[in-house]
């Protein structure tokens, strides 16, 4: 960072800092190896889009605790709610003593998820738990039990939602044999479209071919849901068109078939609209939610119509855990916050703001492919050269990592690992922002070669 002058990035030491070395020593001896760490440190602060380790060295977080902190690290009213509730009760689980806050989260979800149906919610821990219980709740309401989803999807880690999953490593490989009657169709990638069609000839061939997926492999009778992500997360930020989605509903429609929009990484704001199923002008059939939901706190839900949401008896769904009060008034503080500082808003502006830093990037270097993003919610795809488009995950590796040496906690993702994706706090201050991109474009001038 000699040539480069920060002023929130501070780094004193080598990474990992004396301290940190310590600790990972300690985190070898004790924690397996299959979590992975994307940042070589441990963190001791987080405060807003700012994180400080335990030597001492300041970082800009454009990473969000994979996509968690959209209201930003430890935000005031979020820690004040916390407090309040500790000094209450902290778990009674609401299978046994039901408590008022999980009931106010499940109407406050009701009344912000698209739609004007009646709706209802109930809250289990993670998102991979919010969506096998999404696929639970279809196939009791339809009786079906075939399921939908696409390629390069991500949807989870557990049994079900990784057979959900389309990537194999490292999510996959040699943790079958997975669930039965889950099949994947194509997804649009615009990018990557094969024999140069166009993004209409694209979508239009991604919805034919389920004409022929019903012929040839389940009929349309037999399937439960379809779920999609409105935009693809892990998959490399991959947005499909409001033709494609709309297509997919109507396909639903027509076959009886519930659709789930899993809104775990694009919800709450990421998207500049608080679902991004918004932008399609499509309301789906239940809702998966988690990771910003409640600024850190481990909590999800599920959203749906109430007919196909009360299908399940009683006793069928929910779990000790599920809904924790902490988890709830957490998710309450961070809705508030999000309406009165008008942070979808603010998503749109930072979206703005790094997309087109993220197409300057793309004009300039021949290893920045291309530049997309809906949103905040932004990438670059790093190849080999521009004209064959393949992928580089060895590059991509060396900026990820050379960014965060730096003091940008920034991650990767994407079916090849080829895709640098931004999921910084949407409370960033402008001056915050262009830190974090100054630090990446100084990284792609050292590893990467100018466009000719």
């Amino acid at each position: 960072m000699s040539q480069l002058q920060t002023k929130f990035i501070q780094i004193h030491t080598e990474l990992p800092g004396p301290i940190a070395k310590e600790l990972l020593a300690k985190k070898e001896t004790n924690v397996p190896r299959g979590p992975f760490n994307t940042s070589p440190t441990f963190v001791a602060k987080a405060e807003g889009a700012i994180l400080t380790d335990v030597d001492g060295n300041t970082f800009i977080d454009f990473a969000g605790a994979i996509g968690t902190m959209n209201a930003g690290h430890r935000p005031e009213a979020v820690v004040a709610a916390l407090k309040e509730q500790l000094d209450q009760y902290i778990h009674t689980c609401f299978n046994v003593m039901m408590y008022e806050p999980y009931v106010k989260l499940a109407e406050k979800l009701n009344e912000i998820t698209p739609g004007t149906h009646a709706k209802k919610t109930f809250f289990l821990n993670s998102g991979a738990e919010a969506v096998e219980n999404a696929i639970k709740i279809a196939r009791k309401y339809t009786g079906r039990k075939a399921i939908i989803s696409f390629e390069r999807g991500y949807h989870g880690r557990t049994l079900l939602a990784m057979s959900l999953t389309s990537k194999v490593k490292p999510y996959k490989y040699q943790f079958g044999p997975f669930a039965p009657e889950i099949y994947k169709m194509n997804y649009p990638y615009y990018y990557r479209a094969p024999y140069a069609m166009t993004p209409g000839e694209t979508d239009a061939e991604a919805l034919r071919r389920f004409e022929d997926f019903f012929l040839g492999e389940v009929a349309p009778e037999e399937v439960a849901a379809i779920i999609m992500e409105p935009v693809q997360g892990e998959g490399g930020f991959v947005a499909p068109s409001k033709q494609f989605v709309q297509g997919v509903k109507a396909i639903c429609e027509k076959h009886g078939i519930l659709l789930i929009a899993d809104e775990v990484q694009t919800g709450f704001g990421r998207t500049g609209k608080m679902f991004a199923m918004e932008h399609f002008d499509v309301v789906p059939d239940l809702v998966v939610m988690s990771k910003s939901i409640a600024a850190g706190l481990p909590i999800s839900a599920v959203t749906g119509r109430a007919e196909i949401m009360d299908a399940p008896a009683p006793g069928e769904i929910g779990g000790t855990y599920s809904g924790s009060p902490l988890g709830c008034v957490a998710a309450l503080a961070v809705i508030d916050m999000m309406e009165q500082d008008r942070l979808c808003e603010r998503a749109q502006i930072i979206g703005e703001k790094i997309l087109s830093r993220f197409q300057s990037f793309r004009d300039r270097f021949h290893q920045v492919g291309d530049a997309r993003g809906l949103g905040a919610m932004c990438a670059i795809e790093i190849v080999k050269d521009k004209a064959g488009k393949e992928p580089d995950k060895e590059l991509t590796g060396k900026i990820v990592q050379a960014c965060n040496h730096r003091g940008l906690v920034v991650l990767s993702a994407g079916l090849y690992s080829n895709v640098i994706r931004v999921l910084s706090p949407l409370v960033i201050t402008d001056e915050q922002l262009e830190e974090g991109l100054l630090v990446m474009e100084s990284v792609l001038e050292e590893l990467c070669t100018p466009n000719s």
